[in-house]
């Protein structure tokens, strides 16, 4: 009888990726997908170590996932809490089998229990392993592992290397294997595709032919200085207007002691010009708060961008304090309360702005994917992180449906389907 496998995914869409990579690889030896982690003799748990909070929760599933494991089940944990710590994780948390770093192929056998990759190689390598057919009519594609850049506040680049850009025909064969309505691309640094291969510009042609084989293709992660207007024009064209711009702060000082590009004059003038050619464009973005240094004036200056950016869909995150980074070392640290405060603040705005937005689509007509029975998501909405529109839950899944937007409730609306869209009924 086979062993079956069951992996614990912790963290962001790059991380649900890799995930799939290493079901792949144990589905190609043999082994068969649990349904639950009780149900398993092997369980992987592919952590998060972004930031302190991520790192406590990868911590604390490694624990309950070893404590309470029924007997002769083997516990392995990658991912990038693996590859920053490696060894320490075996003398803290004891009855872990395995400790494999990022891209090291999971086997329990013979051997060393904590397996570093050789330099950054595996890492690039699990993204080319072969995956199956997505469960989801969407589904997330890395095309690109590690970051060239060098921003305070981020430790990515000391464990995941630097950037290794996929071929394109790697890039479009798993693709056109994951049979999927929307395609999702991610990675670190997502607008520099194709930098390190002498190919710049080259997400460009990527997303044209991505979008001749699916019905969707969705970016996230761009770095504003890299959002060119060639890739402005080219998003554009997909029909899926959406801009998850990686913005972090608008102060022009702070975001100088972030190692970062811009401030809020320039961040208004790229989303306007963006407006100007679309105006139904959608905007996400994220911003710390509490960076070192950051100031009473550098919050306001924040405030008064959220308001005026009117963007769609905002996350905020308190600063968090990465060994080995340029902010750890820098003086006026911030306490955390304030920083928790002036998250509460921004929030507070943002959740009116976007409740607003939302509203505002009430009578409105809207062409949505199903996703699963009852939810169903347009071009304004992300997978897994925006709001939902609540549909019927008769409606087939994977189909794209005509609705009328109904009713809105905080970041999620309702939707019925227009008057000859009827019969696409999920008759499962």
């Amino acid at each position: 009888m086979p062993e079956h496998f069951w992996i614990e995914t912790l963290g962001c869409p790059k991380n649900q990726v890799d995930s799939a990579k290493i079901a792949g690889t144990l589905l190609g030896d043999g082994l068969v997908q649990a349904a639950t982690a009780d149900d398993a003799d092997l369980v992987v748990v592919n952590t998060c170590a972004f930031i302190d909070a991520a790192r406590q929760e990868s911590v604390e599933t490694v624990e309950y996932l070893v404590a309470n494991r029924r007997e002769g089940v083997k516990v392995v944990v990658t991912g990038c809490l693996a590859a920053r710590v490696g060894e320490e994780l075996l003398t803290s948390i004891p009855g872990i089998d395995l400790v494999a770093d990022v891209g090291v192929p999971i086997s329990i056998s013979a051997g060393p229990r904590w397996r570093p990759s050789v330099g950054r190689e595996a890492s690039h390598h699990l993204m080319d392993l072969p995956r199956s057919r997505s469960e989801s009519p969407w589904a997330y594609v890395k095309i690109a592992e590690g970051c060239d850049r060098q921003c305070g506040f981020c430790a990515i680049p000391s464990f995941r290397g630097p950037q290794a850009s996929r071929t394109v025909g790697s890039i479009l064969d798993e693709v056109e294997g994951l049979e999927v309505a929307e395609v999702v691309l991610v990675a670190q640094d997502l607008a520099s595709y194709g930098n390190d291969l002498d190919a710049r510009g080259s997400l460009n042609a990527l997303v044209r032919e991505i979008r001749r084989r699916v019905d969707r293709v969705r970016l996230l992660y761009l770095y504003p200085s890299s959002l060119t207007n060639e890739l402005v024009d080219t998003i554009i064209s997909t029909d899926v207007s959406y801009f998850d711009l990686s913005l972090q702060h608008v102060s022009p000082n702070l975001l100088r002691r972030m190692r970062r590009f811009g401030g809020a004059s320039r961040f208004l003038e790229r989303i306007d010009h963006i407006r100007a050619l679309d105006p139904g464009a959608t905007f996400r973005s994220s911003f710390i708060l509490g960076y070192p240094g950051e100031t009473e004036e550098d919050h306001d200056a924040l405030l008064s961008f959220i308001e005026e950016a009117d963007l769609d869909w905002v996350g905020f995150f308190p600063y968090s304090k990465e060994e080995g980074t340029y902010a750890a070392d820098l003086d006026d640290q911030v306490p955390r309360e304030l920083a928790l405060e002036r998250l509460r603040e921004c929030s507070e705005i943002q959740d009116a702005i976007t409740s607003r937005k939302r509203r505002e689509l009430v009578g409105t007509t809207a062409r949505v994917l199903i996703d699963a029975p009852g939810v169903a998501r347009s071009q304004r909405e992300a997978p897994e992180i925006d709001g939902i529109i609540k549909v019927d839950d008769r409606l087939a899944v994977g189909s794209f449906v005509e609705v009328e937007i109904l009713a809105a409730e905080g970041p999620d609306l309702t939707a019925t389907p227009v008057v000859g869209e009827r019969f696409a009924r999920n008759t499962k």
